[in-house]
């Protein structure tokens, strides 16, 4: 499985912050550290890897992304934990802020083994965080785009 995502970044190198989603769902609700993600989704062999970014950026935050393709640096591929591979590009986007998050949703049967289908948006939180506040909320896979990121700024 292979998908896509936008990190956007503000501030200076010494308080540099990033624009990270809490996952939706019930499994997810009560949980904070590593229950975060860069807005990405997947994407099939059609679609550029950076067309897709910006496209799950928009339906996982329910804005449009702020940045247009040509300001987006790729940042590398991540693998996470379930095998997924998911390819990172990052823009800077300092005025960028959402009000609310307007996410796409997915159904799964909750309670588990009740029969009874619900609807969760995949995401339910966004914002602004500190770089080094977001290693712990982050999902463990996709920290070391964190890393690279910081590299690409130092350079």
């Amino acid at each position: 499985m292979r998908s896509a995502g936008l990190l956007l970044h503000r501030g200076s190198p010494d308080a540099l912050e990033v624009f990270i989603a809490h996952m939706g769902g019930p499994f997810w609700a009560r949980k904070q550290e590593h229950a975060w993600s860069i807005p990405k989704g997947e994407f099939d062999d059609d679609e550029a890897p950076l067309e897709a970014a910006l496209r799950e950026f928009t339906e996982e935050i329910g804005a449009p992304a702020p940045v247009a393709a040509d300001d987006c640096v790729p940042l590398g591929e991540f693998r996470q934990r379930s095998g997924k591979v998911v390819t990172v590009f990052t823009a800077r986007a300092p005025g960028f802020e959402v009000d609310a998050v307007r996410s796409n949703s997915f159904e799964t049967e909750w309670p588990p083994r009740s029969g009874r289908m619900q609807s969760f948006p995949e995401i339910d939180d966004a914002r602004w965080v500190a770089l080094d506040d977001a290693r712990s909320l982050l999902v463990t896979g996709q920290v070391p785009a964190l890393d690279a990121l910081r590299d690409l700024l130092s350079r």
